[in-house]
């Protein structure tokens, strides 16, 4: 038995469209998390949302935005004595980061006109693109915000926290277009028992609260300390008076090295092993498709958890750091499509009937067959 999700006209334009602004996201942040790696994410010392899109063009230009970076607090404390055309390179970075926000601006936003010029948008669709706009806005906000706070007295990067709440404000808007983009698949679902759409759902959010505590690891240096596993200096649990050993307490969470870089440990084992139970239950409960895409989303977090692990051995390597954000982008996607297509009743059903379902289409038929 299936169910029939026909309430709404689909479109399948529109879920392309979807899918290619979500691969947009996944670059700016494989992006983002180049410029952060390198150093570059203070380069440009002013926010211009309009004009900044044009770089600097003749050597007076250049000239001038490399005095702006000598007044920075990471260029006299770090990068005294740099040349022009170190400073080139990382320029270039933020510039290509900031460039390709601007393009994934308008890569949703003009299409998103036609397409509810078109009457190819239903209300449901439309007021979840709406909320993604506002969020993307929202993004861009928080991303210069981040920046300022590298450029106070005595700063040489960027707070922790600000950019983890960067990185995963980035997580919630893929995640949101990968939701909506796979409501528009067209055909049959099958029905999933509750408990297994409850964790279904469950897993995207644990995900994005182990993106939020990675963010704490990148933006703290977290991981360029405790390069040894499954030990932390020896032990599985550093002692309490090293976990906070920071006044005020609280301020452990965000600074203390060894307690960022232990939630972060023991927030994947737990998405791990919420993950493969999960899978096992999809397996022997549920149907073929929420067991495929269950098994995927169990062996991403796995292969996830192995490349942070050999990450933190190999004391963060730059290929190995984009290659565990890139990945986590992944793991994200999979949950999020897999949470979706459980919902079963709560997708709009139109009826339910007794025939094969339609062969399964796009991300989420991968997923499905479990790819």
């Amino acid at each position: 038995m299936v169910v029939n999700n026909a309430e709404e006209p689909r479109s399948g334009a529109v879920r392309t469209w979807l899918y290619v602004v979500a691969a947009l996201v996944v670059a700016m942040v494989a992006v983002g998390g180049a410029t952060r790696l390198t150093g570059s994410g203070l380069s440009i010392t002013e926010w211009r949302p309009v004009t900044g899109i044009i770089p600097p063009l003749s050597d007076a230009d250049w000239a001038a935005e490399f005095a702006k970076y000598k007044d920075t607090p990471q260029y006299s404390i770090l990068n005294q004595g740099m040349g022009l055309s170190a400073f080139k390179v990382l320029y270039g970075w933020e510039w290509g980061h900031r460039v390709l926000g601007r393009l994934i601006g308008l890569v949703f936003f003009l299409p998103l006109i036609v397409f509810w010029w078109q009457g190819r948008i239903s209300r449901t669709l439309g007021l979840g693109l709406l909320g993604l706009g506002v969020l993307g806005g929202l993004q861009g906000a928080i991303g210069w915000i981040m920046v300022a706070s590298g450029l106070q007295p005595g700063m040489t990067a960027v707070a922790p926290l600000k950019l983890a709440l960067h990185l995963t404000t980035a997580s919630l808007i893929l995640a949101g277009l990968v939701w909506l983009a796979a409501g528009e698949r067209g055909g049959a679902l099958e029905p999933v028992p509750t408990r297994l759409r409850a964790i279904a759902a469950l897993l995207p959010v644990l995900i994005l609260v182990q993106i939020f505590l990675g963010g704490l690891v990148a933006g703290s240096h977290a991981g360029l300390v405790y390069n040894t596993w499954p030990t932390m200096d020896g032990t599985l649990v550093p002692p309490a008076d090293t976990l906070f050993a920071i006044r005020p307490w609280i301020e452990n969470f965000v600074d203390n090295h060894a307690l960022v870089q232990l939630d972060h440990r023991m927030t994947a084992y737990f998405v791990i092993i919420v993950a493969i139970l999960h899978a096992v239950d999809a397996k022997i409960t549920g149907p073929a498709g929420a067991a495929g895409r269950a098994a995927g989303v169990a062996v991403l977090a796995s292969a996830q958890a192995a490349l942070g692990i050999a990450t933190l051995l190999l004391a963060i390597p730059l290929w190995a750091a984009l290659a565990h954000q890139v990945l986590a982008m992944a793991v994200l996607i999979m949950a999020t499509v897999h949470a979706r297509l459980s919902r079963g009743v709560g997708l709009g059903i139109a009826r339910v009937r007794s025939v094969p379902s339609d062969p399964p289409i796009g991300f989420e038929g991968l997923a499905g067959r479990g790819v």
